[in-house]
């Protein structure tokens, strides 16, 4: 007999079908069931399923197992590009004969200072080199927040950053260089594939405890006094009262 009813695996997904989770916006709970792969960065992927033994000529099966990658909490505030810590085990001077220990592997770091067209800041952020030449590939920093997924970004920072870029997109702000209008619209016209409903732009990044936080305080009323409860309900029995019984017409007598 199984410890559970329901396998521990979908104790997640059946979260999101109970409760305040269920009430959340649509696109916010497909956002959270979609599960992409993300881009392999620790290792080179085969790309195929079988390839030939050099050997043998022989044709074998052969698979992409990808290698666990821990992410510290570090990581969430800077930009990483989808490098973390990887956990294994090395020999002690490097004879394998020797005893085996642990080993952690950590990529190298860099302080750098970046600058967002469309928030028009400048923000000092611990970035790797691999992060680096992806803001080159995308052609710029804004391109890189809003092309990543959410999977390869593996940072809360950045979907911080791209939620108020989303936000300053889909409002058109004219804080955004209140001087210089001619400027303020080429940098909106430049990214204006990026641009979804301020709607679904305040829920981009927000993990699921900031997402059911927002959304009691969307549902949550001030509550209402007794008294005016009272006087409304009769009020309302007043009138359905005066329209019920029918109107008396009283004749005035004519003077002569």
């Amino acid at each position: 007999m199984p410890l559970h009813k329901v396998p521990v695996g979908l104790w997640k997904r059946l979260r999101l079908r109970e409760g305040i989770c269920s009430r959340l916006p649509p696109h916010y709970l497909r956002s959270l069931e979609e599960a992409r792969t993300p881009t392999p960065v620790h290792f080179r992927p085969h790309g195929a399923k079988f390839k030939i033994n050099p050997k043998n000529g022989q044709r074998e099966r052969v698979e992409d197992v990808a290698i666990p990658v821990h992410y510290p909490p570090e990581s969430q505030l800077g930009l990483w590009g989808g490098e973390g810590w990887l956990k294994g085990y090395r020999y002690v001077n490097n004879d394998k004969f020797s005893k085996r220990v642990k080993k952690v592997w950590k990529p190298q770091l860099f302080q750098r200072e970046l600058y967002s067209e469309i928030l028009d800041t400048k923000f000092t952020v611990t970035v790797t080199m691999r992060t680096l030449d992806l803001i080159d590939e995308a052609y710029g920093f804004d391109f890189y927040i809003l092309k990543t997924p959410k999977e390869d970004l593996c940072s809360k920072f950045g979907m911080d950053l791209k939620r108020g870029m989303l936000l300053r997109l889909a409002r058109q702000d004219p804080q955004l260089h209140p001087d210089d209008p001619e400027r303020r619209a080429a940098i909106y016209d430049k990214y204006k594939e990026f641009v979804i409903p301020e709607a679904e732009a305040e829920w981009v990044g927000l993990t699921l405890d900031e997402a059911v936080e927002k959304q009691r305080l969307l549902e949550e009323k001030d509550p209402v006094p007794l008294f005016k409860v009272y006087v409304e309900e009769l009020v309302e029995q007043l009138q359905q009262q005066a329209l019920s019984e029918p109107a008396v017409v009283q004749k005035r007598a004519n003077r002569t």
